[in-house]
């Protein structure tokens, strides 16, 4: 795509005079990086980083049957929330195949808020659309999508609540997953305890017009207890380490959430929802291939997305493939992401990748593949 048919977030001229490189993603121009990828990767690790999320959809959901609907299309029981509370969960086929992967938030009794990622977002809403009007038309509700008056960025890292209390006091009170409309000099904003860095963290979702207020409102205090800009680079890795998927990567419509090792996310003691019956058999009878974690063992260029793996039992038998693999900068070493035959998938496993047509020693290890130390 050519970059002057790119969006731009409300933040683009803040990222631009902070020095940052713009990229190409998924439709739109975001940074990828500000100081460097290494330096903003352990500044979140350490103590905290401010990203620019805006790419992601919102979708916002109202009415007395949202939560039938939405849990005919969701993976994960919506039932089970309070109002304020979140949960991750996924849209699938009805072969189970993966659409997307996605938050769900009750906003209150009848009010509901998905966060998809930018890739997929007209997919998203094109096969919600077609999944009302095709089964649900006599459901009671309305949907509609914010997502290009809305702008999000993601305050991650063990810092986070700490900074986060000088613009908005009660968010430090948030638990993991909860979310609370809450005001600041300027505006309000949605805020909810996640990410996708593996650390503690915020997401905050904010009208267009006030971005750039609260952007300035956490990154110029912030500075002083370590805060950085960082891009959809450090971003990556963070979540590489983190051993969470990327849709295109570990997921797709061609895998399911059972193989990507997402079961946790599915709840199957629901009555109906799209995709269940192939879920439930494959979670019964087992699946032939399974994504896994693991870390280079030898010396090594970083493995890369579409690498082959081999098994290292003698047989030199090709068994998988990398889908997300790069150099942590957290453990020193290579790390990555990949899909391998069952049988070869316990951690503790010996592989090797294919690296510039030479075969290095790999290890399946648990995800996530980077643990802090107690």
């Amino acid at each position: 795509m050519e970059e002057n048919s790119l969006k731009r977030t409300a933040l683009f001229d803040t990222h631009t005079a902070l020095g940052a490189r713009m990229v190409g993603f998924g439709g739109w121009q975001m940074p990828v990086l500000y100081s460097g990828i290494a330096q903003e990767h352990l500044a979140v690790r350490e103590a905290a980083g401010l990203f620019d999320i805006s790419h992601m959809g919102e979708f916002l959901f109202d009415g007395p049957d949202v939560l039938e609907f939405l849990n005919r299309m969701l993976t994960n029981d919506l039932a089970r929330l309070e109002p304020g509370q979140g949960q991750y969960t996924l849209l699938c086929q009805d072969n189970g195949g993966v659409i997307d992967d996605l938050y769900a938030y009750r906003l209150g009794d009848t009010r509901h808020l998905l966060i998809v990622n930018a890739s997929r977002l007209e997919v998203d809403w094109m096969w919600i659309k077609a999944q009302r009007n095709a089964r649900h038309k006599t459901l009671q509700l309305e949907m509609t999508d914010r997502s290009g008056e809305l702008s999000a960025m993601a305050l991650q890292g063990p810092k986070a609540a700490g900074i986060i209390t000088g613009v908005f006091p009660a968010a430090a009170e948030l638990r993991k997953n909860q979310i609370a409309e809450l005001d600041f000099a300027g505006g309000a904003a949605w805020v909810s305890r996640t990410g996708y860095t593996g650390e503690d963290g915020f997401e905050l979702v904010v009208p267009n017009e006030h971005a750039v207020s609260l952007w300035d409102q956490l990154l110029s205090p912030g500075q002083a207890l370590g805060l950085v800009p960082a891009g959809l680079g450090a971003r990556d890795t963070l979540r590489t380490e983190a051993g969470y998927s990327l849709y295109g990567h570990e997921l797709t419509s061609e895998t399911t959430p059972i193989e990507a090792g997402l079961g946790w996310a599915i709840a199957l003691d629901k009555p109906d929802f799209i995709g269940r019956e192939t879920l439930a058999a494959q979670k019964q009878d087992g699946v032939s291939r399974r994504c896994i974690g693991f870390k280079m063992t030898g010396k090594s260029a970083p493995p890369r997305e579409q690498y082959k793996i081999f098994a290292a039992d003698g047989t030199g038998r090709e068994i998988g493939e990398v889908t997300s693999g790069t150099h942590s900068p957290s453990l020193g070493y290579g790390i990555g992401l990949g899909y391998v035959e069952t049988s070869h998938a316990e951690p503790g496993t010996d592989i090797e990748i294919k690296i510039r047509n030479r075969r290095f020693l790999a290890q399946v290890v648990k995800r996530p593949i980077f643990q802090k130390p107690d």
